[in-house]
């Protein structure tokens, strides 16, 4: 066994070479960098949790089910910037990776994804950058959700940085089709693969159904006007209008 050395032996910062001052630089800036992306989730949790709150007084029910986030582990930081052709750097991080940061938000109905995604970019310190609306033109492997890429400004110690978070918001349904793909894509020597994948399609088109029909049901009972595939239409043209 190699001993370890020992807290006086490590060599001072200025007797290190070149390269391993810029490695460690870079490995303090890239520490520094996802401190900055989990305040930033933090931020923006915390602005839809009090929506969440403040919907739930007002309409005595709860838009959102449940969030979760997350921060991209190195290794998948590094591997979208081998697929993107850039360099693996901190400044690359930043500039070329808008999903580092990441939100999910569960919510019951169709309808309350958009609600929820309006409420969240009207607020005047929510930049929208970019929106990928999976659910009007799911993916062909029959993924639907909303992605949002907004910029909110973070308060430090010593400056205010804007900084991106990607937030997702779908359906129960919906998330418990992708928690399976997702599980489905990443295992090893499947037989019988364009089977299983025509499967889920079938799978995710009949998800899609029952949300929909879900929120018939909803409207029934509240004894306003059914919803039906036209309607849905309507609604994410012109409820969610702003994002266009």
């Amino acid at each position: 066994m190699i001993p370890l050395p020992q807290k006086n032996q490590l060599p001072k910062y200025e007797d290190l070479s070149g390269e391993q001052k810029y490695f460690l630089n870079q490995a303090q800036q890239y520490q520094e960098l996802m401190m900055m992306y989990n305040c930033a989730v933090k931020e923006v949790r915390t602005k839809l949790e009090i929506l969440n709150d403040d919907l739930s007084a007002k309409n005595e029910r709860n838009p959102i089910e449940f969030i979760s986030s997350r921060i991209k582990k190195p290794l998948s930081v590094a591997k979208k910037l081998q697929k993107y052709g850039q360099d693996i750097t901190v400044e690359s991080v930043e500039k070329y990776i808008n999903d580092v940061a990441g939100i999910r938000v569960i919510c019951s109905f169709i309808d309350d994804i958009y609600l929820v995604a309006n409420m969240l970019i009207q607020q005047d310190d929510i930049t929208l950058i970019k929106v990928k609306d999976y659910i009007k033109a799911p993916k062909e492997n029959g993924y639907r959700s909303l992605h949002l890429i907004v910029e909110v400004p973070v308060f430090f110690s010593d400056k205010k940085k804007p900084m991106r978070v990607e937030v997702q918001i779908r359906t129960i349904a919906m998330d418990f089709w992708a928690s399976l793909e997702h599980e489905l894509k990443y295992k090893k020597d499947i037989s019988q693969e364009a089977e299983i994948m025509e499967e889920l399609k079938g799978c995710a088109d009949v998800i899609s159904e029952t949300d929909l029909k879900m929120l018939n049901i909803r409207n029934k009972i509240k004894r306003n006007q059914t919803t039906d595939f036209s309607k849905m239409n309507q609604l994410t043209k012109s409820d969610f209008s702003i994002l266009n």
